[in-house]
Order: C-alpha cells, then structure tokens, then sequence
C-alpha cells in the first residue's frame, strides 16, 4: 500500500475530505462517483417472464455458498416448477433474504448458470442490474451491505428476514462504466486466485485419503518394509487413563476438524461446570474422543497437556506403538464404522462407545512400530502442505476483503 493511499485512509478516518472527493450520504467518496439506490440501478426481484425453454436450473439454498458460488445445478422442467418459486435470469444477482443465510453473505451470481431460465428458493431476492453486474455483485457480499440491511431486518427471532423496501432503498455510489468495469475486474481477478488455490487444496486433500487408504490397509508399503502386519484388540494396544484432580491445568477440548485445542480458541459459550474435580487429565501423546461422537470421527491425538471434559475417553498408548499412526487409523471411513457398530444405544444421539467396548475392536496393523512412524511422517508430511495452503487460502481470503473495502469506497482508484 503506498503512503498516498495511507495518508488517504487516515483523513478519511478523521472525517476529512481529501482532494478529489466529497460527502455524500454513504459516507466519503471520489467527487464523480454518484449516489443510488439500488431501485435505481437494480430491477428488484423482477416478474416471471415467459421463456420457451424446456428446461430451467433450480437454485435452493444449500446450492450456493457465502462467496457467492454456486455449488450445485439441477435442471428441471419447466413444467414441474411450482407457483411462489423466485424465478430468475441466467445474469442476474440472488441474495438471500432470512436470518442467518443473509448475515452468513449467501448468494450468488448467475452468469454461469446452465439455463437462461433459474428458479429457486422463496427466500432469495433477485436484483436484475441496469450497470455492471458484478460491480453489484461484490457490493452485495460486502460488510457493509450486510451489516446495513441486517439492522433493518424484520420478523421474529429465527424467522427475520430483509425486506424488499430496503433493499431498494440501500444507497451506494457509482463510478462511470469504465470504471466499475475495472473494479469488478480486479476482484474477479483476485476470486480466480482463491478458486485456483481452492483447487489445489481439494487435489491435496483427495491426495492425502488415498495415500492413507494405500498406507494404512498395507495395500502399498514404503520402502525397507517387508515384514507381515499382525491383528490386535485395541485395548492391548491403548489404555485408558482416567486421572482427575488436575484443576490448575488447561482446559482444552476435541474436535473433528481442528484436532485437540485449547477450549479458549473456540469461539463457543462455555457451559463447563465450575467445579473441575471430575475433568480427565490428557496427556502430551495421548489419543483423545467424544464418547458420543466417536462413530462420527471426533478424535484426535493431543500434542497438549490439560484436561477435558468427563465427555470424553482418554487413550493413553501402549509403549510400543505410534500414537500418531493410530489417531490416523481412527479416521478411516472403515474404523469409523467399526466404532459405529461397537457403539451403545438405541439411537443415534445416544450412541456412545466407551471404552469397554472400544477395547474389543480388532485392527489390522504393522508390528514394526519403525514402520508407523514412517507412514506418520508420510501423512504428516501432507497435512502440514495442506494447513499451509489452507493459511494461504484465508489470507488471500482476507486480501479480498480489504480490496473490496479500499475499490467499493474509491478509496484506491482503478482508472485506465
């Protein structure tokens, strides 16, 4: 960022107008730049109009994401779709209209829809642009837009929703073509990089549950490896440690997704008792996993010292094994279902395995524990490109959002 650019945030943070720029009703913006309504630059939630096409795409809430891509097109006869639909054009910009799909940034732009013709569901609005669509476009999934019309949101708690009146009377400014043109273009630029990125990462995430299906059946072995894999009961391979008493250490919790983390990195309520007396004490090397979730892959190996709660089972390793390579094993989709199948309960939201019975599971597995920690070195080898490229992800993530704040305001210009 140069210093012009800086020294230009700054004065318009004290409120000053710099050369070049003027007040106006959406806050401090170039001199040239107009203000409108989107009812003035937008058709809003435009009438169904006839069409002799066959087919159309439906689009429900579920098909599209918080950056605005669609995730999923299903074509549908025109026949089939029902009175009340939102109907929409191949072009045109969905927004979602109830509480939390709106605040969460849910919408799409169609310029890549299949059809010429969508449907959808009744709680998206539809702003059919008379300028650049996508200049729209970003203004919609930005956090102005968002934070503006979510105060003006009407309905009960659950059920709020915008509504179409200020939508149409949501104010921004507006460059000449060109220049939105431009805008749109860096930023269309920059959705690119995120995509090509997001890419890569789900080629590296496929990458990684093949090499453990190749790595932890024995279906490939790695080189200097030879010797036979032999079959154990998991409870003469993992303990289970039930030490309490540990109240001054960390309190932490187990994820499915993030691993073992500190409780405090979650931006959860806490509903913990005061009373820590009956919290389990995990250790560096242990294996940790929600009883009750535990069929649903929520375990994870602990690289901290502290307790959890009395929710959790503790497995403390035998010492002639790799933790790391069995907290692997845990995840595959067959363990998984063995931990299903061991699990107590007559319904889904009561099924806990405990360690009595996680201890009669059978597993298939090298005795070589030389042999575990090279297949760990493997898969943590993919894990750590895969967490760096997920960082790189959300900064590019984030680098978007500023570019979006500096572009949208003319703040940073993009003239020819």
């Amino acid at each position: 960022m140069t210093s012009d650019i800086k020294q230009r945030i700054a004065q318009i943070q004290r409120g000053e107008v710099p050369e070049g720029y003027k007040k106006c009703s959406v806050g401090i913006r170039p001199s040239e730049w107009n203000c409108k309504r989107l009812k003035e630059i937008c058709i809003i939630n435009p009438p169904r109009t006839k069409t002799k096409s066959e087919k159309a795409t439906f689009l429900g809430m579920s098909d599209v994401d918080e950056s605005g891509h669609i995730l999923c097109q299903n074509l549908i006869d025109i026949s089939q779709v029902k009175e009340g639909l939102t109907s929409f054009e191949k072009g045109d910009i969905l927004v979602a209209k109830i509480t939390p799909c709106f605040e969460n940034g849910k919408g799409a732009n169609t310029k890549e829809l299949c059809t010429q013709t969508g449907v959808g569901s009744t709680e998206f609005h539809v702003l059919r642009s008379k300028i650049n669509a996508d200049f729209i476009f970003y203004h919609t999934l930005s956090r102005t837009f968002r934070r503006k019309l979510e105060i003006e949101m009407t309905g009960s708690a659950g059920q709020k929703r915008v509504q179409t009146d200020s939508l149409a009377n949501y104010e921004i400014a507006v460059p000449y073509i060109q220049e939105q043109q431009n805008i749109a273009a860096v930023l269309m630029t920059q959705d690119k990089i995120i995509e090509l990125k997001e890419k890569l990462l789900a080629e590296k995430q496929h990458q990684k549950k093949y090499l453990m299906q190749q790595l932890l059946t024995g279906k490939r072995r790695l080189p200097g490896f030879s010797g036979e894999w032999g079959s154990e009961r998991l409870g003469k391979l993992f303990y289970e440690r039930k030490e309490t008493n540990c109240e001054t250490l960390e309190m932490l919790a187990i994820t499915g997704t993030q691993g073992i983390i500190p409780r405090k990195e979650l931006n959860l309520k806490d509903n913990s008792s005061e009373d820590k007396s009956k919290y389990l004490k995990i250790c560096v090397g242990d294996i940790g996993y929600n009883t009750m979730r535990m069929w649903q892959g929520v375990s994870a190996y602990s690289n901290y010292e502290g307790i959890v709660s009395p929710a959790y089972t503790i497995l403390k390793p035998n010492h002639n094994i790799n933790a790391k390579y069995f907290a692997y094993l845990f995840k595959m989709p067959e363990m998984v279902f063995l931990f299903y199948r061991f699990s107590q309960g007559l319904v889904d939201d009561t099924r806990n395995l405990k360690y009595e019975n996680f201890k009669k599971i059978k597993v298939l597995y090298p005795k070589d524990e030389k042999e575990q920690t090279a297949i760990v070195e493997v898969l943590s080898t993919a894990d750590h490109e895969i967490d760096l490229l997920q960082k790189n992800i959300e900064q590019e993530k984030q680098k978007k959002k500023a570019l979006m704040q500096l572009l949208l305001t003319g703040i940073v210009r993009v003239n020819i």
